[in-house]
């Protein structure tokens, strides 16, 4: 007959899975974010999408797969997909991940001036534009107190380029009534560096902003692990 009076064990003492995964949320509610790799953070972001599997052996073939954290959960879709054993589920769970930490900073940034954080600006187009496989170029649109109006991509192209048209960028920002822009594109090569060409197309635009009394702040090129400003770098 079993004890009614026996002691329970003690969470840290549980053993198999189910002990194991307990414990990296003890580990995570203790020590933060910073007290997890990266395989045990994809591995817990794979808990409640994946219950019966054991997500190690899966956290680690994307990590094999992609390199890092943020190349995982950037990765596209299908890319993602091919992986086995993750399925539709775990990359639901894993593009879930990549929208609330855009959505995070994207909400920072509304909160504030945005030349005021510029940083934050930053770290938010690495974060949804810098694994990109193809280049996207987007705008943001800014008010006369330089706070987010809008954040939209304008156009999506192939690896190399990805079309802008100043007609357009002009036109757009007269329908939001925005008086500023901050421009950003990426390169999927993961090299930053601004070419003769987005240095062209930005003058472009900003000649034609100019025109309708809007300011180009900025225009940010997008690499996997940083960005370059063209203000910054004097080619603006």
């Amino acid at each position: 007959m079993p004890d009614l009076f026996a002691s329970a064990p003690e969470p840290d003492s549980a053993i198999g899975a189910a002990g194991h995964r307990m414990r990296m949320r003890q580990r995570l509610l203790r020590g933060g974010p910073d007290a997890l790799a990266d395989h045990e953070m994809l591995e817990m972001a794979l808990f409640l999408a994946l219950p019966r599997r054991d997500t190690k052996p899966v956290a680690r073939a994307l990590l094999a797969r992609f390199g890092d954290f943020a190349a995982v959960i950037g990765a596209p879709s299908a890319e993602l997909l091919m992986v086995p054993d993750l399925g539709e589920a775990g990359v639901a769970a894993l593009k879930l991940v990549q929208a609330a930490a855009a959505r995070l900073l994207k909400q920072k940034l509304a909160e504030a001036p945005v030349l005021s954080d510029s940083p934050g600006v930053l770290d938010y187009l690495r974060a949804v534009m810098g694994q990109e496989r193809v280049e996207q170029f987007r705008i943001l649109f800014l008010n006369n107190r330089n706070r987010l109006l809008a954040d939209e991509v304008q156009s999506r192209g192939s690896v190399a380029h990805a079309p802008a048209y100043p007609r357009e960028v002009v036109r757009r920002a007269l329908e939001l009534n925005a008086t500023a822009l901050i421009l950003a594109h990426n390169h999927p090569s993961g090299d930053p560096t601004p070419s003769r060409e987005d240095v062209a197309m930005t003058q472009d635009i900003q000649r034609a902003a100019a025109t309708m009394g809007i300011v180009v702040h900025d225009h940010i090129v997008v690499g996997r692990t940083r960005c370059v400003s063209l203000r910054a770098a004097r080619l603006l």
